[in-house]
């Protein structure tokens, strides 16, 4: 009876296989081919694309997505016409005889243009305080706030920028190491580095009033805000977007070039749509668009830290170009760096 048993089974088995009834993955009968084979694409690019049959199914329909986004072929060609660049995967939804069935393909998504390169005019240089280690700036109301790192001298700071008189201080415990702030709803919000927990306080009464973890991000760099939401880079490739009241991290963008993905984004300053970024320890800053994250211009500061002064704590390896802050009210940009004893206004221009 068993042997019987055993024959009805095998025979069920292969008959489903030839039917291809069996646990075969869509990824083994189908796979998504682009024109050229390519992995990498400018935004905008049109670039054919097909579906190789490998078992010969018979295809009923075929969507393609990107971002949940329906993509159009026409001429079995597609236009990758997306709104965030970067790291991308191309689904294809096959409803194929009696099933239906998901295929991917990872690909990159680059911006269609170049950087446009800047450079700057200094219009005032102010004192600033050369043991601070920068690493957060932000104007409001015509008052610089700062925030400083280094694990044990960590601090959020109120600032006269005119003078570098240090007006108010809260000091970090120990353990945290300061990073970016930005200043939102009469709150103040403060990242650490690698510890997984932010800091918020009262703006009107300067204290801390709560904290918050971090979410997929890896670690706390640079802050800054559009007047709705946050943005938080992490070191990483991502800038990502939190929502003000839940410090959720719901979205992200990726910082990319018409060449590569970036991912050297530190201090933050939103300014018209545009997300302006210090080069993690370069004398440079990144103009990001804060919708798609493609990198639109470069500011070399090359030449400002020749005019500082190295102080006791002077380090050759980080005392680097650190923190951005824009003033509406001027209209100007206000750079400086760690352990820089000078505050530098400067204005933009094109080279």
């Amino acid at each position: 009876m068993n042997f019987y048993k055993f024959l009805m089974l095998s025979s069920l088995t292969l008959l489903l296989n030839a039917c291809g009834g069996g646990n075969v993955s869509t990824s083994e009968l189908f796979d998504i081919q682009l024109e050229g084979n390519k992995k990498q694409f400018s935004q905008n690019e049109i670039v054919g694309i097909s579906l190789k049959n490998k078992k010969g199914k018979t295809i009923n329909n075929v969507v393609y997505t990107i971002d949940g986004q329906e993509l159009t072929v026409k001429d079995n060609k597609i236009q990758l016409n997306v709104a965030k660049l970067g790291n991308k995967t191309i689904k294809a939804s096959i409803d194929y005889e009696d099933r239906t069935g998901e295929v991917l393909k990872e690909i990159k998504i680059l911006s269609a243009s170049s950087p446009e390169i800047y450079t700057y005019e200094i219009i005032n240089t102010y004192p600033h305080d050369n043991e601070a280690f920068t690493q957060g700036l932000e104007f409001y109301a015509d008052t610089l706030y700062e925030s400083t790192g280094k694990r044990g001298s960590s601090s959020l700071r109120k600032v006269n920028y005119k003078t570098g008189e240090v007006l108010n201080k809260i000091d970090l415990e120990n353990a945290f190491f300061g990073e970016g702030i930005t200043i939102l709803n009469d709150k103040i919000y403060q990242l650490t580095w690698q510890s997984g927990t932010g800091f918020i306080y009262d703006l009107n009464e300067f204290k801390k009033v709560g904290s918050f973890k971090y979410g997929q991000s890896k670690e706390g760099w640079g802050f800054c805000n559009d007047g709705k939401q946050l943005y938080k880079s992490d070191g990483s490739e991502k800038i990502w977007l939190l929502d003000p009241n839940t410090l959720i991290e719901e979205d992200f963008i990726e910082i990319v070039t018409n060449k590569s993905i970036f991912n050297k984004a530190n201090e933050l300053e939103y300014v018209a749509g545009k997300i302006y970024a210090n080069v993690y320890e370069k004398e440079s800053m990144m103009i990001i668009d804060a919708k798609s994250g493609a990198i639109e211009g470069v500011i070399n500061f090359g030449g400002l830290k020749k005019l500082v002064t190295k102080g006791a704590k002077w380090d050759e390896v980080n005392s680097v170009l650190n923190g951005v802050a824009y003033n509406p009210k001027t209209e100007t940009f206000f750079v400086t760096g760690k352990y820089w004893d000078k505050l530098f206004e400067v204005k933009l221009m094109k080279k």
